[in-house]
């Protein structure tokens, strides 16, 4: 399965919404970014898990730069799709969603935006939507990842997948 997660607000904090992984020499080094608390972890579960996991943002930050910010904490996402991709690949295919992780073939896409939920339903992409302040996030994705058959998400759902 290929997981995408989005980055801002959902991984990279704008504020203080959420907890961070802390900041070891090598990351101050590197420079990046803090990501949220359990990041780490959950990455490395998903790919001990034997999925792909992608970093999927509108944002314009580049992708060198992303990639270089989650090897500060020992992380090397498969692919990243920035906001030039995402937008380049959107316009091939006339779609007017922010995003469309279908499009990338991504299984499962974390996001923290409402928005994206409903963009999920409109274009058939599957997604998990998360608080900032959901201190439980990381095991959620997890339990959903590992139940059997395809994750859906249900209107109404609070953005929990669901079976």
């Amino acid at each position: 399965m290929i997981v995408s997660f989005d980055i801002d607000n959902t991984l990279i904090p704008y504020g203080d919404e959420f907890p961070v992984e802390g900041r070891s020499p090598w990351t101050r080094l590197l420079g990046g970014e803090a990501i949220r608390r359990g990041t780490v972890s959950l990455f490395r579960a998903l790919e001990d898990r034997g999925h792909e996991v992608w970093l999927y943002t509108t944002s314009f930050r580049s992708r060198w730069y992303l990639r270089r910010s989650f090897l500060a904490y020992g992380l090397w996402p498969k692919r990243v799709i920035n906001g030039d991709l995402n937008t380049q690949v959107l316009r091939a295919h006339q779609c007017t969603a922010s995003k469309n992780p279908a499009l990338f073939g991504i299984d499962l896409h974390v996001d923290d935006s409402a928005g994206v939920r409903q963009e999920g339903l409109r274009y058939g992409f599957e997604t998990f939507i998360i608080e900032p302040g959901d201190l439980q996030w990381a095991s959620r994705v997890l339990e959903l990842v590992d139940r059997p058959g395809k994750p859906r998400t249900i209107p109404g759902d609070n953005g929990r997948a669901a079976r």
